[in-house]
Protein backbone atom coordinates (compact mmCIF):
# COMPACT_ATOMS: atom_id res chain seq x y z
CA UNK A 1 0.00 0.00 0.00
CA UNK A 2 1.41 3.39 -0.88
CA UNK A 3 2.53 5.62 2.16
CA UNK A 4 3.22 9.33 2.32
CA UNK A 5 6.53 10.53 2.83
CA UNK A 6 7.57 14.15 3.69
CA UNK A 7 10.28 15.47 1.00
CA UNK A 8 10.92 18.73 1.74
CA UNK A 9 13.97 20.41 -0.98
CA UNK A 10 16.93 21.03 0.19
CA UNK A 11 17.20 24.60 2.05
CA UNK A 12 20.64 25.33 -0.11
CA UNK A 13 20.16 24.52 -3.51
CA UNK A 14 16.71 25.94 -3.24
CA UNK A 15 17.90 29.25 -2.44
CA UNK A 16 20.69 29.03 -5.11
CA UNK A 17 17.67 28.12 -7.43
CA UNK A 18 15.52 31.28 -6.53
CA UNK A 19 18.56 33.62 -7.67
CA UNK A 20 18.40 33.15 -11.17
CA UNK A 21 14.64 33.00 -12.36
CA UNK A 22 15.70 36.15 -14.47
CA UNK A 23 15.30 39.33 -12.08
CA UNK A 24 17.21 42.55 -13.34
CA UNK A 25 18.11 45.27 -10.94
CA UNK A 26 15.33 47.51 -12.33
CA UNK A 27 12.42 44.19 -12.16
CA UNK A 28 13.57 43.18 -8.78
CA UNK A 29 12.87 46.66 -7.51
CA UNK A 30 9.57 47.31 -8.91
CA UNK A 31 8.74 43.87 -7.22
CA UNK A 32 9.51 45.72 -3.97
CA UNK A 33 7.64 48.96 -4.52
CA UNK A 34 4.34 46.40 -5.73
CA UNK A 35 4.62 45.69 -2.17
CA UNK A 36 4.49 49.15 -0.88
CA UNK A 37 2.18 50.39 -3.44
CA UNK A 38 -0.44 47.18 -1.86
CA UNK A 39 0.93 48.56 2.23
CA UNK A 40 -0.40 52.23 1.08
CA UNK A 41 2.39 54.02 0.50
CA UNK A 42 2.90 57.44 -1.12
CA UNK A 43 6.40 57.55 -0.90
CA UNK A 44 9.24 55.61 -1.81
CA UNK A 45 13.14 56.04 -1.89
CA UNK A 46 15.29 53.74 -3.13
CA UNK A 47 18.57 54.29 -1.85
CA UNK A 48 21.98 53.18 -3.21
CA UNK A 49 25.41 53.53 -1.53
CA UNK A 50 28.33 51.65 -2.49
CA UNK A 51 30.69 54.32 -1.48
CA UNK A 52 31.34 52.60 2.03
CA UNK A 53 32.63 49.29 3.59
CA UNK A 54 29.73 47.23 3.32
CA UNK A 55 27.80 48.83 0.09
CA UNK A 56 23.99 49.21 0.82
CA UNK A 57 20.31 48.93 -1.43
CA UNK A 58 17.19 49.81 0.29
CA UNK A 59 13.55 50.76 -0.26
CA UNK A 60 11.71 52.67 2.28
CA UNK A 61 8.22 53.51 2.27
CA UNK A 62 6.02 55.24 4.46
CA UNK A 63 3.31 52.64 3.70
CA UNK A 64 1.27 50.70 6.86
CA UNK A 65 4.30 48.68 8.02
CA UNK A 66 3.71 45.23 9.52
CA UNK A 67 3.60 43.45 13.14
CA UNK A 68 6.19 41.31 13.77
CA UNK A 69 3.78 38.12 12.86
CA UNK A 70 3.08 39.47 9.63
CA UNK A 71 6.28 40.58 8.70
CA UNK A 72 6.93 36.64 9.75
CA UNK A 73 4.05 35.45 6.88
CA UNK A 74 5.63 38.15 4.37
CA UNK A 75 9.57 36.50 4.55
CA UNK A 76 7.72 33.20 4.66
CA UNK A 77 8.57 31.44 1.16
CA UNK A 78 5.02 31.47 -0.44
CA UNK A 79 2.95 33.66 1.87
CA UNK A 80 -0.24 33.45 -0.42
CA UNK A 81 -2.42 31.66 -2.49
CA UNK A 82 -2.61 32.84 -5.80
CA UNK A 83 -6.06 31.27 -6.47
CA UNK A 84 -7.44 32.87 -3.05
CA UNK A 85 -9.19 36.49 -3.66
CA UNK A 86 -7.15 39.38 -3.13
CA UNK A 87 -7.58 43.04 -2.37
CA UNK A 88 -8.27 44.78 -5.71
CA UNK A 89 -5.38 47.30 -4.75
CA UNK A 90 -3.06 44.38 -4.16
CA UNK A 91 -0.17 44.22 -7.07
CA UNK A 92 1.19 40.93 -5.60
CA UNK A 93 0.41 36.96 -6.51
CA UNK A 94 2.83 34.53 -5.75
CA UNK A 95 3.98 35.97 -2.08
CA UNK A 96 7.35 35.47 -3.32
CA UNK A 97 8.08 38.28 -4.85
CA UNK A 98 9.98 40.07 -1.75
CA UNK A 99 12.28 36.92 -1.41
CA UNK A 100 13.06 36.03 -5.12
CA UNK A 101 13.06 39.48 -6.29
CA UNK A 102 16.35 40.21 -3.63
CA UNK A 103 17.79 36.92 -3.40
CA UNK A 104 18.49 37.51 -7.01
CA UNK A 105 20.63 40.44 -6.32
CA UNK A 106 22.03 40.29 -3.14
CA UNK A 107 22.53 37.45 -0.40
CA UNK A 108 21.39 38.92 2.36
CA UNK A 109 17.75 40.09 2.62
CA UNK A 110 16.91 42.26 6.22
CA UNK A 111 13.37 43.63 6.44
CA UNK A 112 12.77 45.72 9.10
CA UNK A 113 8.97 47.52 9.51
CA UNK A 114 7.23 49.68 11.87
CA UNK A 115 3.38 49.90 12.99
CA UNK A 116 2.31 52.55 15.74
CA UNK A 117 6.25 53.57 16.35
CA UNK A 118 6.98 49.68 17.10
CA UNK A 119 9.84 48.24 15.21
CA UNK A 120 10.34 44.67 14.26
CA UNK A 121 12.90 43.36 12.04
CA UNK A 122 13.95 39.65 10.10
CA UNK A 123 16.70 38.81 8.12
CA UNK A 124 17.26 35.94 5.50
CA UNK A 125 21.41 35.36 4.87
CA UNK A 126 21.72 33.19 2.15
CA UNK A 127 25.41 31.75 3.81
CA UNK A 128 23.55 30.71 7.07
CA UNK A 129 20.82 29.02 5.02
CA UNK A 130 23.93 26.75 2.58
CA UNK A 131 25.87 26.57 5.99
CA UNK A 132 22.63 25.13 7.64
CA UNK A 133 20.78 23.58 4.69
CA UNK A 134 17.91 24.71 6.26
CA UNK A 135 15.56 27.85 6.05
CA UNK A 136 17.00 29.66 9.41
CA UNK A 137 15.47 33.09 9.70
CA UNK A 138 17.29 35.37 11.81
CA UNK A 139 14.72 37.33 14.00
CA UNK A 140 16.72 40.61 14.91
CA UNK A 141 16.09 42.82 18.85
CA UNK A 142 16.61 46.18 19.09
CA UNK A 143 20.02 46.74 19.58
CA UNK A 144 20.20 44.90 15.88
CA UNK A 145 17.17 47.15 14.45
CA UNK A 146 18.76 50.03 15.58
CA UNK A 147 22.24 50.29 13.77
CA UNK A 148 20.63 48.79 10.19
CA UNK A 149 20.84 52.09 7.51
CA UNK A 150 17.66 54.24 7.14
CA UNK A 151 16.01 52.60 9.96
CA UNK A 152 15.65 56.23 11.91
CA UNK A 153 13.55 57.21 8.51
CA UNK A 154 10.50 54.64 9.16
CA UNK A 155 9.15 56.74 11.60
CA UNK A 156 5.64 56.03 13.18
CA UNK A 157 5.06 53.64 10.72
CA UNK A 158 6.36 52.13 7.46
CA UNK A 159 8.98 49.20 6.19
CA UNK A 160 12.38 49.58 5.31
CA UNK A 161 13.95 45.86 2.66
CA UNK A 162 17.62 46.27 2.78
CA UNK A 163 20.02 44.45 1.07
CA UNK A 164 23.30 43.68 1.64
CA UNK A 165 26.34 41.52 0.51
CA UNK A 166 25.12 43.00 -3.21
CA UNK A 167 27.10 40.01 -5.35
CA UNK A 168 25.44 40.77 -8.50
CA UNK A 169 24.81 44.20 -8.33
CA UNK A 170 28.64 45.71 -7.83
CA UNK A 171 30.05 42.35 -10.58
CA UNK A 172 33.16 42.09 -8.75
CA UNK A 173 34.40 45.57 -9.92
CA UNK A 174 35.98 48.24 -7.65
CA UNK A 175 36.71 51.74 -7.54
CA UNK A 176 36.02 53.79 -10.34
CA UNK A 177 34.67 51.26 -13.04
CA UNK A 178 32.30 50.18 -10.12
CA UNK A 179 30.63 53.42 -9.58
CA UNK A 180 30.25 53.33 -13.67
CA UNK A 181 28.39 50.36 -13.61
CA UNK A 182 26.54 51.41 -10.21
CA UNK A 183 25.31 54.65 -11.97
CA UNK A 184 24.82 52.65 -15.63
CA UNK A 185 22.28 50.05 -13.92
CA UNK A 186 20.60 52.79 -11.78
CA UNK A 187 19.46 55.50 -14.77
CA UNK A 188 17.95 51.85 -16.28
CA UNK A 189 15.94 51.46 -13.01
CA UNK A 190 14.88 54.83 -12.99
CA UNK A 191 13.86 54.31 -17.05
CA UNK A 192 11.86 51.20 -16.21
CA UNK A 193 10.21 52.51 -13.17
CA UNK A 194 9.14 55.92 -14.59
CA UNK A 195 7.43 53.67 -17.56
CA UNK A 196 6.36 50.53 -15.35
CA UNK A 197 4.72 52.80 -12.44
CA UNK A 198 3.72 55.84 -14.67
CA UNK A 199 -0.38 55.83 -14.01
CA UNK A 200 0.80 55.94 -10.19
CA UNK A 201 3.60 58.34 -10.42
CA UNK A 202 0.65 60.90 -12.62
CA UNK A 203 -2.01 59.84 -9.88
CA UNK A 204 -4.24 58.10 -12.82
CA UNK A 205 -5.16 54.50 -10.55
CA UNK A 206 -8.69 55.09 -9.38
CA UNK A 207 -8.46 54.81 -5.67
CA UNK A 208 -5.07 55.56 -4.87
CA UNK A 209 -3.16 58.75 -4.48
CA UNK A 210 -0.52 59.82 -5.98
CA UNK A 211 3.25 58.62 -5.60
CA UNK A 212 6.58 59.65 -5.61
CA UNK A 213 9.57 57.65 -5.88
CA UNK A 214 12.85 58.70 -5.93
CA UNK A 215 16.09 57.01 -6.19
CA UNK A 216 18.90 58.32 -4.48
CA UNK A 217 16.54 61.77 -4.07
CA UNK A 218 16.20 62.06 -7.58
CA UNK A 219 12.49 62.06 -8.12
CA UNK A 220 10.92 59.86 -10.99
CA UNK A 221 9.16 61.57 -13.66
CA UNK A 222 5.79 59.81 -15.07
CA UNK A 223 6.33 58.73 -18.99
CA UNK A 224 3.45 58.00 -20.23
CA UNK A 225 3.70 55.59 -23.59
CA UNK A 226 0.82 56.73 -25.42
CA UNK A 227 1.84 60.64 -25.41
CA UNK A 228 -1.46 61.39 -24.43
CA UNK A 229 -0.92 65.28 -23.40
CA UNK A 230 -0.09 65.80 -27.15
CA UNK A 231 -3.02 67.17 -29.26
CA UNK A 232 -2.04 64.92 -32.14
CA UNK A 233 -2.01 61.47 -31.12
CA UNK A 234 -5.18 60.01 -31.69
CA UNK A 235 -7.67 58.21 -28.84
CA UNK A 236 -9.76 56.09 -30.59
CA UNK A 237 -13.37 54.40 -29.01
CA UNK A 238 -12.69 51.84 -25.87
CA UNK A 239 -13.71 48.71 -26.23
CA UNK A 240 -14.52 46.02 -22.85
CA UNK A 241 -14.33 42.58 -23.44
CA UNK A 242 -16.07 40.79 -20.03
CA UNK A 243 -14.77 37.84 -18.47
CA UNK A 244 -17.29 36.30 -15.90
CA UNK A 245 -17.67 39.18 -13.47
CA UNK A 246 -14.63 41.01 -14.55
CA UNK A 247 -13.66 43.31 -17.21
CA UNK A 248 -10.57 43.80 -19.86
CA UNK A 249 -10.40 47.33 -20.84
CA UNK A 250 -8.98 48.20 -24.33
CA UNK A 251 -7.82 51.53 -25.14
CA UNK A 252 -6.69 52.03 -28.63
CA UNK A 253 -4.42 54.91 -29.46
CA UNK A 254 -2.20 56.56 -32.34
CA UNK A 255 0.62 58.32 -31.83
CA UNK A 256 1.60 61.46 -33.85
CA UNK A 257 4.38 61.54 -36.73
CA UNK A 258 7.31 62.59 -35.37
CA UNK A 259 6.90 66.20 -36.97
CA UNK A 260 3.78 67.06 -34.60
CA UNK A 261 6.72 66.26 -31.77
CA UNK A 262 8.52 69.68 -30.13
CA UNK A 263 11.93 68.81 -29.92
CA UNK A 264 12.11 68.54 -26.09
CA UNK A 265 9.12 65.79 -26.25
CA UNK A 266 10.81 63.95 -28.68
CA UNK A 267 13.69 63.75 -27.28
CA UNK A 268 11.98 62.81 -24.12
CA UNK A 269 10.35 59.92 -25.98
CA UNK A 270 12.89 58.68 -28.32
CA UNK A 271 15.32 58.71 -24.78
CA UNK A 272 13.20 56.68 -22.83
CA UNK A 273 11.98 54.12 -24.40
CA UNK A 274 12.37 53.72 -28.23
CA UNK A 275 9.32 55.86 -28.60
CA UNK A 276 9.10 55.42 -32.12
CA UNK A 277 9.09 51.19 -32.65
CA UNK A 278 8.11 50.57 -29.05
CA UNK A 279 4.57 49.38 -30.77
CA UNK A 280 2.41 47.01 -29.75
CA UNK A 281 -0.06 46.26 -26.16
CA UNK A 282 0.70 47.47 -22.80
CA UNK A 283 -0.87 44.89 -20.39
CA UNK A 284 -1.92 46.80 -16.98
CA UNK A 285 -2.97 44.83 -14.10
CA UNK A 286 -4.66 47.12 -11.06
CA UNK A 287 -2.84 50.26 -12.62
CA UNK A 288 0.83 48.52 -12.92
CA UNK A 289 2.64 47.59 -16.07
CA UNK A 290 3.16 44.25 -16.69
CA UNK A 291 4.39 44.03 -20.03
CA UNK A 292 4.72 45.89 -23.48
CA UNK A 293 5.72 46.37 -27.24
CA UNK A 294 4.57 43.29 -28.88
CA UNK A 295 1.46 42.07 -30.59
CA UNK A 296 1.03 38.66 -28.68
CA UNK A 297 2.22 36.91 -32.17
CA UNK A 298 -1.22 38.78 -33.54
CA UNK A 299 0.26 40.73 -36.53
CA UNK A 300 4.40 41.27 -36.72
CA UNK A 301 6.47 44.36 -35.65
CA UNK A 302 6.22 46.85 -38.80
CA UNK A 303 6.20 50.21 -40.15
CA UNK A 304 2.37 49.87 -40.54
CA UNK A 305 1.82 49.86 -36.95
CA UNK A 306 4.62 51.63 -35.81
CA UNK A 307 2.28 54.35 -34.00
CA UNK A 308 0.11 52.26 -32.86
CA UNK A 309 -0.25 51.02 -29.09
CA UNK A 310 -3.18 49.29 -27.03
CA UNK A 311 -3.75 50.15 -23.27
CA UNK A 312 -5.15 46.74 -21.89
CA UNK A 313 -6.32 46.43 -18.10
CA UNK A 314 -7.27 43.62 -16.27
CA UNK A 315 -8.08 42.92 -12.65
CA UNK A 316 -6.13 40.65 -10.61
CA UNK A 317 -8.70 38.88 -9.97
CA UNK A 318 -7.97 37.34 -13.68
CA UNK A 319 -4.39 36.27 -13.12
CA UNK A 320 -4.76 32.77 -13.68
CA UNK A 321 -6.37 33.67 -17.30
CA UNK A 322 -3.34 35.36 -18.26
CA UNK A 323 -0.53 33.05 -16.97
CA UNK A 324 1.37 36.04 -15.07
CA UNK A 325 4.53 34.53 -13.98
CA UNK A 326 6.88 35.84 -10.73
CA UNK A 327 8.28 38.05 -11.69
CA UNK A 328 4.88 39.83 -13.04
CA UNK A 329 6.96 40.60 -16.72
CA UNK A 330 4.91 38.29 -18.85
CA UNK A 331 1.15 38.43 -19.57
CA UNK A 332 -0.87 35.78 -22.22
CA UNK A 333 -3.71 37.41 -23.18
CA UNK A 334 -6.99 34.90 -22.86
CA UNK A 335 -8.34 33.65 -26.47
CA UNK A 336 -12.03 35.74 -26.46
CA UNK A 337 -9.30 39.29 -25.78
CA UNK A 338 -7.11 37.95 -28.33
CA UNK A 339 -9.81 37.57 -30.94
CA UNK A 340 -11.06 41.21 -30.23
CA UNK A 341 -7.31 42.46 -30.26
CA UNK A 342 -6.98 41.45 -33.67
CA UNK A 343 -9.88 43.26 -34.82
CA UNK A 344 -8.56 46.45 -33.00
CA UNK A 345 -5.45 46.22 -34.70
CA UNK A 346 -6.47 46.06 -37.94
CA UNK A 347 -8.23 49.21 -37.24
CA UNK A 348 -5.65 51.03 -35.80
CA UNK A 349 -3.50 50.08 -38.68
CA UNK A 350 -4.86 51.93 -41.06
CA UNK A 351 -4.67 54.75 -38.80
CA UNK A 352 -0.99 54.52 -38.47
CA UNK A 353 -0.55 53.94 -42.21
CA UNK A 354 -2.48 57.27 -42.32
CA UNK A 355 0.09 59.22 -39.98
CA UNK A 356 2.61 58.26 -42.01
CA UNK A 357 1.43 59.32 -45.50
CA UNK A 358 -0.21 62.39 -44.52
CA UNK A 359 2.74 64.82 -45.26
CA UNK A 360 3.29 62.92 -48.34
CA UNK A 361 -0.49 63.23 -48.83
CA UNK A 362 -0.42 67.39 -48.07
CA UNK A 363 2.60 67.22 -50.19
CA UNK A 364 0.89 66.16 -53.23
CA UNK A 365 -2.52 68.30 -52.68
CA UNK A 366 -0.99 71.34 -52.00
CA UNK A 367 1.62 71.12 -55.16
CA UNK A 368 -0.14 70.27 -58.68
CA UNK A 369 2.88 69.35 -59.83
CA UNK A 370 4.93 67.51 -57.20
CA UNK A 371 9.01 66.40 -58.08
CA UNK A 372 7.71 63.04 -56.93
CA UNK A 373 4.69 60.98 -58.01
CA UNK A 374 4.17 57.43 -56.38
CA UNK A 375 2.93 54.23 -58.28
CA UNK A 376 0.68 51.72 -56.60
CA UNK A 377 -0.46 48.50 -58.15
CA UNK A 378 -2.06 45.03 -56.98
CA UNK A 379 1.63 44.16 -56.14
CA UNK A 380 4.23 47.15 -56.41
CA UNK A 381 4.83 50.03 -54.88
CA UNK A 382 7.10 52.46 -57.19
CA UNK A 383 8.53 56.08 -56.84
CA UNK A 384 9.28 58.26 -60.04
CA UNK A 385 10.38 61.51 -60.36
CA UNK A 386 7.68 63.22 -62.05
CA UNK A 387 8.80 64.26 -65.79
CA UNK A 388 6.17 67.19 -66.04
CA UNK A 389 7.23 69.40 -63.30
CA UNK A 390 8.15 72.79 -64.39
CA UNK A 391 11.65 72.47 -63.70
CA UNK A 392 12.23 69.65 -65.69
CA UNK A 393 9.64 70.69 -68.40
CA UNK A 394 11.35 73.90 -69.44
CA UNK A 395 14.83 72.58 -69.05
CA UNK A 396 13.76 69.74 -71.52
CA UNK A 397 12.92 72.79 -73.99
CA UNK A 398 15.92 74.15 -73.64
CA UNK A 399 17.87 71.04 -74.66
CA UNK A 400 18.92 69.83 -78.26
CA UNK A 401 16.19 66.38 -78.55
CA UNK A 402 18.86 64.00 -77.97
CA UNK A 403 20.30 66.24 -74.69
CA UNK A 404 16.42 65.79 -73.75
CA UNK A 405 16.32 62.21 -74.12
CA UNK A 406 19.60 62.13 -72.10
CA UNK A 407 18.34 64.11 -69.15
CA UNK A 408 15.53 61.53 -68.81
CA UNK A 409 17.37 58.20 -68.68
CA UNK A 410 19.26 60.10 -66.03
CA UNK A 411 16.28 60.86 -64.44
CA UNK A 412 14.77 57.32 -64.72
CA UNK A 413 18.44 56.18 -63.69
CA UNK A 414 17.87 58.48 -60.59
CA UNK A 415 14.85 57.27 -59.61
CA UNK A 416 15.36 53.71 -60.04
CA UNK A 417 18.35 53.74 -57.84
CA UNK A 418 16.74 55.50 -54.56
CA UNK A 419 18.23 53.69 -51.44
CA UNK A 420 14.91 52.42 -50.26
CA UNK A 421 16.71 49.99 -47.16
CA UNK A 422 19.19 52.51 -46.71
CA UNK A 423 16.56 55.14 -46.10
CA UNK A 424 13.98 52.91 -44.01
CA UNK A 425 17.30 51.82 -41.92
CA UNK A 426 18.33 55.55 -40.84
CA UNK A 427 14.41 56.96 -41.02
CA UNK A 428 13.12 54.37 -38.74
CA UNK A 429 16.26 54.71 -36.51
CA UNK A 430 16.03 58.31 -36.25
CA UNK A 431 13.84 59.90 -38.10
CA UNK A 432 14.80 63.51 -36.90
CA UNK A 433 17.97 63.19 -38.28
CA UNK A 434 17.23 62.40 -41.92
CA UNK A 435 17.28 65.78 -43.78
CA UNK A 436 17.54 66.77 -47.12
CA UNK A 437 17.57 70.42 -46.27
CA UNK A 438 20.66 72.54 -46.95
CA UNK A 439 19.67 76.10 -44.41
CA UNK A 440 23.48 78.13 -45.47
CA UNK A 441 21.21 80.97 -46.60
CA UNK A 442 23.86 82.15 -49.41
CA UNK A 443 23.61 78.62 -51.19
CA UNK A 444 19.63 78.67 -50.74
CA UNK A 445 19.62 82.41 -53.21
CA UNK A 446 22.92 81.02 -55.67
CA UNK A 447 19.75 77.69 -56.50
CA UNK A 448 17.06 80.37 -56.53
CA UNK A 449 19.18 82.26 -58.90
CA UNK A 450 19.25 79.41 -60.68
CA UNK A 451 15.78 78.05 -60.75
CA UNK A 452 14.62 81.51 -62.16
CA UNK A 453 16.94 81.04 -64.52
CA UNK A 454 15.84 77.84 -66.07
CA UNK A 455 12.19 78.99 -65.71
CA UNK A 456 12.30 82.32 -66.87
CA UNK A 457 15.35 83.13 -68.37
CA UNK A 458 15.19 86.62 -68.90
CA UNK A 459 11.59 87.20 -68.87
CA UNK A 460 9.55 88.90 -66.34
CA UNK A 461 8.00 85.37 -64.93
CA UNK A 462 5.10 84.61 -62.65
CA UNK A 463 5.63 85.80 -58.79
CA UNK A 464 2.91 83.30 -57.52
CA UNK A 465 4.11 80.61 -59.67
CA UNK A 466 7.54 80.73 -58.90
CA UNK A 467 6.86 80.14 -55.20
CA UNK A 468 5.04 77.25 -55.41
CA UNK A 469 7.55 75.39 -57.72
CA UNK A 470 10.26 76.58 -55.03
CA UNK A 471 8.31 74.86 -52.52
CA UNK A 472 7.54 71.82 -54.58
CA UNK A 473 11.28 71.13 -54.81
CA UNK A 474 11.67 70.69 -50.84
CA UNK A 475 15.34 72.28 -51.51
CA UNK A 476 14.08 75.44 -49.27
CA UNK A 477 12.24 74.04 -45.78
CA UNK A 478 11.88 76.27 -43.55
CA UNK A 479 13.17 79.49 -45.51
CA UNK A 480 9.74 80.52 -46.98
CA UNK A 481 10.46 84.34 -45.76
CA UNK A 482 14.26 83.84 -48.24
CA UNK A 483 12.07 83.09 -51.28
CA UNK A 484 9.71 85.70 -50.56
CA UNK A 485 12.82 88.23 -49.99
CA UNK A 486 14.50 86.87 -53.10
CA UNK A 487 10.87 87.26 -55.18
CA UNK A 488 10.45 90.92 -54.13
CA UNK A 489 13.35 92.02 -55.11
CA UNK A 490 13.73 89.80 -58.74
CA UNK A 491 10.25 89.71 -60.09
CA UNK A 492 8.76 93.11 -61.09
Amino acid sequence: MAREHQHPPGAACLSASMRDIGYSLETAIADLIDNSISAGANAIDIVCDVSGEQPVVVVLDNGMGMTEDELLAAMRHGTSNPRQPRSPQDLGRFGLGLKTASFSQCRSLTVASARDGIICGAEWNLDRIDAANDWILIILDDVDIQVLPCVEQLGNRGTAVIWRELDRLLEDEAGNRRDEIVNEKLDVVGRHLSLVFHRFLSGEVKGISRISIKVNGHPIEAFDPFCKRNPATQTLPEEIVRIGDAEVRLQPYVLPHHSHLSASEYDFYQDRSDFISNQGGYVYRNGRLMAWGEWFRLVPKGESTKLARIQIDFPNSLDEAWTIDIKKSRARPPQVVRERLRQIIDRITNRSVTVHRGRGQRLFQENQSPLWERYADRDDIRFAINRQHPIIASLSEKLQPEHASLLCVLIDSIAASLPVEMIYSDYSTDPRKVSQTVTDENHALDRLRSLRQVLYGNLPGDRNAFRQIALSTRLFEGQSELIDEFISENFT
